[in-house]
């Protein structure tokens, strides 16, 4: 159940509610691919990290270790011992973005491994089944993510058949849910927008989505390939037309300045690689901008990589340390700034929320709508 219980212009300030805990939104949700966040950080660490929720992949878990084996083991949870809310991605994005050789039909998809090359097919009902192994609080539709720049009359084909894919993801986590074998018969289904930068195919595939009556919608097919200008055009486009009962969440976005602006449109989740993916290149998120600890002017300063910071690297750990880890190519390293990106990100979504408590939202925007993205 999720529950609006404040606004300021578009911008929302809710609640969440699942059967692994709930949720404070705007969130940030962490993302953990293959069961793990990319760097050596575990769900033990992400509980001192503010970590609100986990993302998992299902393409990914269905190749390594396989979903069967990980439902075997008593699901996610059990897994990799979170015990919050997580949420699963269809596989779709990384069946259309890793697969080199696929075949787009009715059915499903039938594509090669990126791993060994050997043949997988996957549909609605597959990647239901999947997840429903995975036993995530969340599960996404199944859905085709279109390279941006795209030709009209592809995408307009591949939202019919999205929805329709959508309609058969429904029914068998319907089925999924009664049966009981099933680790999660709570499962929640949330569907997907897509329609590349067209506003009138947007438009209309939200509008056949939203007739399914889901517990959540995801805008999908954005931050891939278009203007950040065309990504917000589309989210003002879409945002009107999503059910104000519902949450709305943004995939794979993004930069904290791409967060304070989608909240001010009305989105309430996300997710990104760019914290970790940014930490293990020794690039860090200060409330003052983006730090590169390679350079050398890090070599000899003793401050912590961020003066307002509480994260547990801040707390014991200075620039010049971290510098060094980096330079010498210590694996430490990459897990300190991994930490302290995780922490941020959930502390900045957290400042976002007490914001919007205050009713103070637009000035927290205006003062950090500059600052987050500058180089430092």
């Amino acid at each position: 159940m999720f529950t609006v219980k404040k606004t300021q212009g578009a911008a929302r300030r809710g609640e969440l509610s699942t059967v692994h805990g709930t949720v404070q939104t705007p969130a940030f949700m962490n993302v953990a691919t293959c069961g793990a966040i990319k760097g050596a950080v575990s769900a033990l660490d992400l509980k001192d990290l503010k970590c609100q929720v986990q993302l998992c992949n299902t393409y990914h878990l269905h190749l390594r270790p396989g979903d069967v084996q990980v439902k075997k083991l008593g699901g996610l949870h059990r897994f990799t011992r979170w015990d919050g809310p997580i949420l699963t991605d269809s596989g779709g994005f990384q069946v259309f973005s890793l697969a080199k050789l696929r075949n787009i039909k009715e059915e499903g998809v039938t594509f090669a491994s990126h791993i060994d090359g050997h043949r997988i097919f996957m549909g609605p009902e597959e990647s239901m089944r999947i997840q429903s192994h995975l036993a995530s609080t969340i599960a996404m539709a199944f859905d085709e993510c279109v390279q941006n720049p795209a030709e009209y009359g592809y995408v307009k084909n591949s939202c019919a058949r999205t929805t329709r894919w959508l309609v058969r993801c429904k029914a068998e986590l319907d089925c999924l849910n009664t049966l009981p074998e099933t680790i999660n018969p709570d499962q929640m289904l949330w569907g997907i927008n897509q329609g590349s930068t067209f506003e009138d195919l947007r438009v209309e595939h939200m509008k056949q989505i939203r007739e399914l009556n889901l517990p959540g919608y995801a805008i999908g097919g954005l931050a891939v390939g278009e203007s950040i200008p065309e990504m917000y055009h589309i989210i003002e486009t879409v945002e009107p037309e999503m059910p104000k009962d519902r949450p709305r969440y943004l995939m794979g976005v993004g930069t904290p300045a791409n967060i304070l602006e989608a909240v001010r449109r009305g989105v309430d989740f996300f997710d990104c690689v760019m914290p970790t993916r940014n930490a293990r290149h020794a690039h860090i998120f200060t409330w003052e901008g983006r730090r590169n600890l390679m350079n050398a002017k890090y070599e000899l300063d003793e401050n912590p990589l961020d003066p307002e910071c509480g994260c547990p690297v801040c707390r014991n750990f200075t620039r010049a340390y971290l510098h060094h880890l980096f330079k010498s190519g210590e694996m430490l390293g990459m897990r300190l700034a991994v930490m302290h990106n995780i922490y941020f990100y959930n502390t900045f979504l957290e400042k976002i929320r007490e914001a919007l408590d205050r009713g103070s939202f637009e000035s927290f925007y205006r003062e950090q709508i500059e600052k987050v993205g500058q180089r430092i």
